[in-house]
């Protein structure tokens, strides 16, 4: 199987033509290492370019915003799980004993299901984009547990990977967690119907202080993203913000 994430994406990343080739320098260089393994990790950062730092900067900067409230975090569209780890080690950091601060991620991990006319006729909408390898799902519930024994309370569970269409998942898994307030909601499902359901799912959940994020808001590439907020809270009632790092994520708090 070809994994060159392209493919796996469905999709080219706009990049220029010096950065694709410094990017796959950089992909290189990393597979190629001089380093030992005990010390490969406490070096992430060597090949680490300035996007992955921003979107770790921005995990932090919403995770700060909902110290001292109740919830869990969840993320929609989870794929690889990067964001889902950044979470869990800003648990550890901020708050190591809250174990009721549950992170749930969401995904098909088979990419796209469906495109409905809202996602417009963008090349990057198509059924089937953004999966990840075969059974990569059991791989990442290995990841986070790995990750979670080197916290404190590790005999405590305090992470889930969902699989399966969120328009599906979520609505059974809050059924199964009626105790379930959503502090941090992160939507990162690009088109209309997943995402609107999504929302309205979790609008009952919500509390005010909140944060709800779209990865791709304003995203003429993704527009049902946009869409799917308009029709679920409206655009007029909310003080939507974005961090001057990146350039697609924004978010809103419940107020």
């Amino acid at each position: 199987m070809d994994l060159n994430e392209d493919n796996l994406l469905g999709f080219t990343r706009a990049l220029s033509e010096s950065e694709q080739v410094a990017r796959s320098e950089l992909a290189d260089l990393f597979d190629s290492a001089p380093l030992p393994k005990g010390e490969r990790l406490d070096n992430l950062g060597l090949h680490m370019d300035h996007l992955v730092l921003g979107r770790a900067l921005f995990m932090d900067h919403l995770y700060r915003q909902i110290l001292g409230m109740p919830g869990v975090v969840m993320e929609f569209g989870c794929r690889w799980g990067q964001n889902l780890s950044f979470f869990m080690n800003l648990r550890t950091l901020y708050e190591p004993t809250h174990y009721s601060r549950r992170i749930i991620g969401f995904d098909t991990f088979t990419g796209f299901v469906d495109v409905a006319v809202e996602d417009g006729d963008s090349i990057y909408a198509r059924p089937g984009n953004v999966r990840t390898t075969v059974g990569y799902d059991a791989y990442l519930e290995r990841v986070l547990a790995a990750r979670e024994r080197m916290a404190p309370l590790s005999h405590k569970r305090k992470f889930e990977i969902v699989t399966g269409d969120v328009r599906e998942t979520l609505p059974r898994y809050l059924a199964a967690h009626p105790e379930t307030i959503v502090a941090l909601a992160y939507l990162d499902m690009d088109l209309f119907s997943p995402t609107r359901d999504a929302l309205l799912a979790l609008k009952p959940r919500l509390a005010r202080g909140s944060v709800v994020v779209l990865d791709e808001i304003n995203d003429a590439g993704f527009p049902g993203e946009t869409t799917a907020l308009r029709e679920v809270f409206g655009l007029n009632g909310l003080a939507l913000r974005r961090v001057p790092f990146l350039n697609g994520p924004g978010y809103f708090v419940v107020e």
